[in-house]
């Protein structure tokens, strides 16, 4: 029986992890054009400049990250409880936040690039390249916002095959228009801007098509007043202002080692940002399980299925270490030759050679992190996540400023490591109250709703 329920939960976990993992490995895939494009054009300034470029929008678009994040969580565990007009109440809430967030970018364009650029330094030349590609792909705003929450309803639906569809789409246009505007049509560095914009907005108007051949009938659920009254968009932002601090903090990172990076001058710039985009080839893989994780613990807690709970957390974490050994191995065999891939630069190509060991180490020091994360979000655990991720950019600042007069730049990317860390055992320390514990949370809050503690249907029928 117990072997037979393994092979169950597999099968579920590989149904969303795989479509996942194949519409991630497109991520990273037009990145490393993006750079590479960057690279073939130009010289180390070009890449500093796509990388900086990137960061402009990091800035923007990670804060925001909660639109996916809560989203999929609270829809998850919605479907859980069949709560139909609540998964309508949270997908209604978070397009129209999406929404009103593009309008405020718009407004604040040109003083937030201003600010920005005013802390970021760089040399004028990578500023100038980084204006270039802000002021056109500052128009895809709403596409790109309303793409998260859209990919967040879909996971908490359980399908992981539309935002495949979606991300896969996205990616293979903006690769495909990159080289089309910025090499075939000589447009250079605003080409690769160009087809950034083109395909977010082709990415939307698909999301819209799924929605509306799957899932039409939940329209009947929506009730735009009530979605956003001011009691209900409340709750809304409760959660996700916990989300939206762990996304500043994840930003703080971020933006910390391109910035630091940048300080060594521009060939470290261009190292930093490739092994960055290295590194996150292992991480896409695992986010893939991190997705079903998410989606999985948010239905089994919603449902109040304790065991089911257990069981997904097991299995996701025996297929993620199998991930981890695999990735350690390809990037001890190939590392430079990834880093050639991405610049024909020979000063760049060796700058990096004593930097290929934080790829080996990277999957070994960071699967806990990435797939605890994407169970927290879907027990919508969002204020043991902020703390978590606190702690854990204190901890990079903190091993960054402590090592730099001893390691020199080589701090930068300990530090990097040393918050990974933190974030793993943050919270595996907190994850029975975090997580484990909603299902028996849930369920006394169950037993006040129309449905009862034992029904699991809230009330509501299948669609």
């Amino acid at each position: 029986m117990e072997e037979s329920l393994v092979r169950q939960m597999n099968r579920r976990v590989l149904k969303l992890a795989l479509p996942s993992i194949l519409a991630n490995i497109t991520v990273p895939l037009v990145g490393m054009v993006d750079v590479g494009v960057s690279g073939h054009i130009g010289d180390a300034v070009a890449i500093g400049g796509m990388a900086i470029s990137t960061m402009l929008f990091d800035l923007l678009y990670w804060n925001m990250g909660f639109l996916r994040v809560g989203t999929g969580g609270m829809i998850a565990q919605a479907l859980g409880r069949r709560d139909f007009s609540g998964i309508m109440k949270v997908f209604t809430q978070g397009i129209g936040t999406a929404l009103g967030i593009a309008f405020i970018i718009f407004a604040i364009q040109y003083l937030y690039i201003d600010i920005a650029l005013g802390f970021i330094q760089c040399s004028p030349e990578v500023a100038d390249y980084a204006r270039q590609y802000y002021f056109i792909r500052i128009w895809a705003a709403p596409a790109t916002l309303s793409l998260f929450v859209f990919k967040g309803f879909f996971i908490g639906m359980q399908n992981a095959i539309s935002p495949m569809a979606a991300d896969i789409t996205v990616n293979v246009a903006n690769l495909g228009l990159s080289l089309l505007f910025a090499v075939k049509m000589g447009m250079g560095f605003k080409g690769i801007a160009w087809a950034v914009f083109t395909a977010q907005y082709t990415g939307l108007f698909l999301c819209i098509a799924l929605f509306l051949i799957y899932y039409r009938r939940l329209l009947k659920y929506a009730d735009l007043r009530k979605s956003l009254r001011l009691k209900d968009l409340g709750k809304f932002f409760s959660l996700n202002g916990n989300l939206f601090v762990r996304s500043v903090c994840f930003l703080f990172i971020y933006v910390g080692f391109t910035s630091l990076s940048a300080k060594y001058g521009d060939v470290q710039l261009a190292v930093g940002t490739i092994i960055m985009k290295l590194m996150m080839l292992f991480s896409f893989f695992i986010d893939g399980f991190a997705y079903a994780g998410e989606a999985l613990a948010g239905r089994y807690i919603g449902a109040r299925d304790s065991e089911g709970l257990h069981l997904s957390v097991k299995v996701i974490f025996r297929w993620c270490f199998w991930i981890a050994l695999a990735s350690t191995a390809v990037y001890v065999a190939g590392g430079k030759q990834m880093v050639m891939l991405m610049t024909d630069k020979a000063d760049v190509i060796e700058a990096s050679v004593p930097y290929l060991v934080w790829l080996w180490l990277m999957p070994a020091l960071s699967t806990s992190a990435f797939v605890w994360d994407g169970i927290y979000v879907g027990a919508t655990a969002a204020r043991p996540i902020m703390f978590g991720m606190i702690c854990a950019a204190a901890s990079f600042f903190a091993a960054y400023y402590a090592l730099e007069q001893i390691l020199g730049i080589q701090a930068l990317y300990v530090a990097y490591m040393v918050h990974v860390v933190v974030r793993s055992v943050w919270m595996y320390a907190f994850r029975r109250t975090a997580v484990y514990a909603r299902v028996v949370q849930d369920t006394k809050r169950c037993e006040m709703c129309p449905g009862g503690a034992g029904n699991g249907t809230a009330g509501h029928e299948m669609p």
